[in-house]
């Protein structure tokens, strides 16, 4: 029997069964996309970092390097599993070439390596430790990824000529968050190259036990052993690799949850609508002694049915758009190894939302209590309370026109009706707007400011290199008495060490001057100032339990010094674990100095970028909007097409939507509008009243959206924003996008969905409408 009874209801309301099988299918499918993804992507970084076995704890450092103590050090830390010294061979871009092009443009520190001989493997794409013979070198695979070198194309570095054999993984500097990228090559080859760099030394362990990871660190430190440049530890070189594919996956996390939200109101409109078809049917089976339940269970049926077809189709559809989501992943890092958990928690994805579905349709459903048998059968639609708007009336008035005026005050007089309408629209407006104001946040250059860069036109840094004072007054002295620069600073990074209360010693990056220059956002606090005063990134101050307001001792070279900190906030530079200072201490020495400039003709940016480059060879110059797009492209590029494919399915959702709230409408409203053509009213006066419901509704919808998309949605996003390391940002909305372009899009479709809905109004006959 139920079969039947689903088989020829479906048959006459195909569109709508169609249109709902579509609604649950997209949620479905997103929610197990988003579950699949989550675990390929935890997978594959996992065995990314098992095959390379990444280190526990890196020390990146340029100068001198005492092996004697380093060794020392390792053996008598019982923690320690492997330990060995790198050698990263930095070479300038400019004199890397590849077919003709060279990295002069390239913001990344480009350098050589061989292979690790215990740890720290560099891997070719399926998973192998490479071997490059004699003359051949593997490159990062972002390159190949740009499309920038092909296997077979010639690399040369002054003049010695290496074949590109392949491509490789890093699991340490996959990600264009990380600052440096290996070129693999020969040992041979490494010697010849040797006398064109600066040499970087990566000081790696690993551990027996990554739970000491603080201890062995703060042992590190505490020894005085070589720490002149940033430091790593592995939970930070797995956030990196997460970062672009997280922050994909975080905004189909977001979206998915809002589709099943409108499903469920679709579900909602379309149920409602059948009930208000059904309704003297419901009252003739109350009548005759049908108990609820049994009337429930037709209704319920139907709609499990429905869910359950909607919920396979979006399964099998997530494993259809699953390759190309796991390509970017698949190609970075491997198998996740996970592919049978994967698949069992995208088919508890689709059953959550239909088990869900069917708790909600059986929630709705409740209102068949309220029906009476005899109301049913005498007027053959529900009877509407009217009251809250008996001070409308139609009569003496000019203004509004009639049709709008009716318009309007049907939606004040059935104000419940409506607000199902209301909530969806909101929600399209949401999925609309939010992932376009993520996008315009990060893709703007002062996106850098939450990150813990100044927001400037040019940045200059001066590492890897002798007499780092000497050439950064160089270059002071240069912007000086440059007529095109507005302003720029100096800062210059030098290692302290901390003493806690309780007598432990923890090394601690400063970065001192003048900070009020080029300032960041702080997610507590502000810029210090005086020469008591400093600023904690949020890892050290977690890691140091300092919040503002609280006060660090620190041992300079003219003795112990107390600062206050005044502000708290994000870096995803050199490690995360960063602090600034105002005050001077020339006894300290100098890990790196970065200058940041403006200019005040911004079309000059470029040339006065390559002008600085080819004078100051011994630094790396880059355009700071150049700097951002190589660092954050791939998340850039990511939230872009996310916010696209938002938009667009937030139009779509809208335009369905509306329709069936207009079959809904219509299909309570027969008896009216057939009153209303009985009175005179026209075809066109009926649709006007219509539109102006809809339009109406939308007004509020659309301010409404766009207050909890700049409010609500700037909370969620943070949520993504937080996979790049940023404890807060704000939304820098384009009021242009957000204020004008998104709503007069809904508004279209509104309109568009509203006349096609209204279109069979025509066909409402008034003698059988108003036969009693």
């Amino acid at each position: 029997m139920y079969y039947r009874i689903i088989r020829n209801d479906i048959g006459k309301n195909k569109l709508i069964t169609a249109t709902i099988v579509a609604f649950v299918a997209a949620a479905a499918m997103l929610i197990s996309l988003a579950a699949i993804l989550i675990i390929n992507l935890g997978g594959a970084i996992d065995t990314l970092m098992e095959q390379a076995k990444t280190p526990h704890f890196l020390q990146m450092h340029t100068g001198t390097l005492d092996a004697d103590a380093l060794d020392a050090f390792a053996k008598e830390q019982a923690d320690v599993d492997e330990y060995q010294i790198m050698e990263f061979l930095n070479i300038d871009g400019a004199q890397i070439e590849i077919s003709g092009n060279t990295l002069a443009s390239s913001v990344q520190d480009n350098g050589f390596s061989v292979q690790s001989p215990l740890f720290d493997y560099l891997l070719d794409l399926n998973g192998n430790i490479i071997r490059p013979a004699d003359g051949e070198v593997y490159l990062p695979l972002v390159y190949w990824k740009d499309g920038f070198s092909e296997i077979g194309d010639i690399l040369s570095v002054h003049g010695h000529p290496l074949t590109v054999a392949g491509f490789l993984r890093d699991s340490q500097m996959n990600a264009s968050l990380s600052s440096s990228k290996r070129f693999l090559v020969r040992e041979s080859d490494f010697d010849v190259l040797r006398q064109q760099g600066s040499i970087e030394y990566l000081i790696e362990f690993r551990l027996h036990d990554m739970g000491r990871l603080g201890e062995f660190e703060n042992a590190y430190l505490s020894a005085g052993l070589p720490a002149n440049g940033p430091r790593v530890t592995y939970p930070l070189f797995r956030m990196i690799n997460a970062l672009s594919d997280g922050m994909m996956i975080g905004v189909i996390l977001l979206v998915s949850l809002l589709a099943v939200a409108i499903a469920f109101l679709c579900i909602r409109f379309t149920l409602l609508t059948k009930i208000e078809e059904d309704y003297r049917e419901i009252g003739v089976m109350k009548a005759i002694g049908l108990r609820v339940s049994d009337i429930k269970g037709l209704y319920l049926a139907k709609y499990a049915a429905i869910a359950a077809v909607g919920c396979l189709l979006g399964l099998v559809l997530s494993f259809v758009f699953r390759g190309a989501l796991l390509e970017n992943i698949r190609l970075y890092m491997g198998e996740s190894g996970n592919d049978g958990l994967s698949l069992v928690l995208g088919f508890a994805g689709s059953l959550a939302v239909f088990l869900a579905i069917v708790s909600y349709v059986s929630v709705v459903l409740r209102r068949f209590r309220k029906i009476s048998a005899a109301s049913a059968l005498r007027f053959g639609a529900s009877q509407e309370n009217m009251s809250g708007v008996k001070r409308l009336t139609l009569s003496g008035r000019t203004f509004p026109p009639t049709n709008v005026f009716l318009g309007v005050k049907d939606v004040l007089s059935r104000k419940k009706l409506y607000v199902t309408m209301l909530v969806v629209l909101v929600l399209a407006a949401f999925i609309l707007i939010v992932p376009q104001n993520l996008y315009n946040t990060i893709s703007t250059a002062g996106f850098a400011r939450y990150m813990g860069i100044g927001q400037s036109d040019m940045r200059i840094d001066i590492q890897q290199t002798i007499d780092i004072s000497d050439k950064a007054a160089q270059i002071a002295q240069v912007m000086e008495q440059d007529d095109d620069i507005d302003q720029f600073v100096v800062l210059t990074t030098k290692a302290f060490t901390v003493r806690e209360e309780d007598g432990t010693e923890v090394r601690l990056n400063v970065e001192l001057g003048d900070h009020t220059v080029f300032p960041i956002e702080y997610v507590n606090g502000t810029v210090p100032i005086l020469e008591d005063e400093i600023a904690l990134s949020s890892i050290n101050g977690d890691e140091l339990n300092k919040t503002v307001g609280d006060t660090i001792s620190i041992v300079t070279s003219l003795g112990m010094k107390q600062l206050t900190v005044t502000g708290i906030y994000s870096d995803v530079t050199n490690g995360g674990k960063t602090a600034k200072a105002a005050f001077s201490d020339d006894g300290a020495d100098i890990m790196w100095c970065v200058i940041s400039a403006s200019f005040f003709d911004q079309s000059r940016i470029e040339d006065k970028v390559d002008g600085y480059a080819r004078r100051f060879e011994f630094a790396k110059v880059s355009d700071i909007a150049e700097y951002m797009e190589q660092t954050f492209g791939g998340s850039i590029q990511a939230i872009g097409k996310a916010s696209q494919v938002a938009a667009a399915v937030a139009l779509v959702i809208t335009v369905l939507v509306v329709l069936l709230f207009m079959k809904m409408l219509l299909a309570k409203d027969h008896y009216a509008v057939a009153v209303m053509k009985a009175l005179g009213f026209t075809e066109k006066d009926i649709r006007t009243q219509y539109l102006t419901r809809s339009l109406f509704v939308l007004v509020f919808a659309v301010a409404l959206g766009v207050l909890l998309a700049n409010t609500l949605g700037g909370l969620l996003a943070g949520l993504v924003i937080s996979s790049l390391g940023v404890a807060s940002f704000r939304f820098a909305i384009n009021p242009i996008v957000s204020y004008l372009l998104c709503p007069l899009a809904l508004i279209a479709a509104t309109l568009a969905a509203t006349l096609i809905g209204t279109a069979r109004t025509g066909e409402i006959k008034i003698m059988e409408s108003i036969k009693e």
